[in-house]
């Protein structure tokens, strides 16, 4: 049986570069997951991929370079895939099932790519996390939320579509669901908001 301590959560990445919104979701997940005891790791990395330094001083983070069905080859059954096709929902029972948590790199895309279905194939048992598409870093939070804090995913405070103001001026609508923190406002990475900020500028010096 699996208890909240002991917990893995996996993003099978599947880009040999990083981009600077992964960077920040990565280093959130890592930060969050070593403060609950719990592991993050980044499987199926290029040779060239480069880690950020940042992301490399969290004690709990793995990067690694074998995918996912290497590493479980004779384990599978340990493994639940965040799968927004499964037939069942995310329960805090399926952290006594499971201790490794799989998230295939298509949470967070706009439109949402099934990029997960590769993983789906190699019969790793799914699961959902609602209807409404989440960032990365948002799947992990809920995931943990449900597994390790036995909080049923329907129970999750979220905020979905929040407008972020930069200024009195300027203020865009995420199309994704957050986890509203305590403070009302969604749960984003440090420094999103300022790198959200300076992409819609890119976006309106490019209308000039």
């Amino acid at each position: 049986m699996a208890s909240a301590g002991d917990k893995t959560y996996i993003v099978e990445h599947l880009d040999e570069e990083l981009g600077p919104w992964s960077e920040l979701e990565y280093i959130a997940i890592a930060q969050e997951s070593h403060d609950t005891g719990a592991k993050f790791c980044l499987s199926s990395l290029a040779p060239a991929f480069k880690v950020p330094d940042a992301l490399r001083a969290v004690p709990s983070f793995t990067p690694e370079p074998r995918s996912v069905e290497e590493i479980y080859a004779d384990n599978k059954a340990r493994v639940c895939l965040l799968d927004p096709a499964a037939a069942k929902d995310l329960s805090p029972e399926d952290g006594d099932t499971f201790d490794v948590f799989l998230f295939g790199g298509i949470l967070g895309d706009d439109p949402p790519r099934d990029r997960t279905s590769e993983l789906r194939k190699k019969g790793f048992e799914g699961r959902r996390l609602g209807p409404v598409q989440m960032t990365t870093d948002t799947a992990v939070r809920v995931t943990r939320m449900v597994v390790e804090g036995k909080i049923p995913v329907a129970e999750v405070p979220y905020l979905d579509f929040p407008e972020i103001r930069f200024n009195e001026h300027e203020c865009t609508e995420m199309p994704f669901r957050y986890v509203k923190g305590d403070d009302g406002k969604p749960i984003m990475p440090k420094g999103m908001v300022e790198l959200i900020g300076k992409d819609a500028d890119k976006a309106i010096d490019d209308l000039f």
